[in-house]
């Protein structure tokens, strides 16, 4: 039994806002689609700012909290944090060619788990999208590593403008959504 719940009033008044930021999502998305390698680069030199900020946070903290008795290893995570930002923001590259190769070899390890997994649901008709969940992960996953490691330029990036396109085509079907049902 599905309960459809009323949309709010402010929600129904400002539905052109939720169209905008997803006309605003599929334009940055499209732009990414042009640029995977820099999207790529940019996104792996905010991971790295990202870790120097969590790593300096960190050290602040240990100062903060001398007396506790693992103040030595909180101290180590903090280190750990600040060189792999360090490295990350010193060879994007290197870290997004890193990354894609661990990313295809979990798509691999996933795909296999969903195969398994519909293997031993025999008895479910519902068996054969989990199947086809598996092979997909495993095909995207030797796709990546075909191509692997200049894969890793560029899938980044490509993921990244995919998201956008994604969520800029559903807030604009829900907007519209949205603005029928006010009528």
């Amino acid at each position: 039994m599905t309960i459809i719940q009323p949309v709010p009033d402010a929600i129904k008044r400002n539905w052109g806002w939720l169209f905008a930021l997803g006309l605003l999502f599929i334009v940055l998305g499209t732009i990414g689609l042009s640029m995977t390698v820099g999207l790529t680069l940019v996104s792996m030199l905010f991971f790295g700012v990202l870790l120097l900020i969590g790593g300096c946070s960190q050290i602040v903290d240990v100062f903060k909290s001398r007396q506790w008795r693992l103040v030595v290893w909180h101290a180590i995570i903090a280190i750990l944090y600040i060189l792999a930002g360090s490295l990350v923001i010193y060879d994007p590259f290197i870290a997004s060619t890193l990354f894609t190769g661990i990313f295809a070899g979990i798509l691999l390890l996933i795909g296999c788990s969903r195969v398994i997994m519909a293997i031993s649901m025999r008895h479910m008709a519902e068996r054969s999208w989990v199947i086809l969940a598996g092979v997909l992960s495993i095909l995207l996953g030797t796709i990546i590593f075909m191509q692997w490691p200049w894969s890793g330029l560029w899938i980044i990036g490509l993921f990244i403008a995919i998201e956008l396109l994604m969520n800029g085509w559903t807030y604009v079907f829900l907007a519209l959504a949205i603005r029928r049902s006010s009528y």
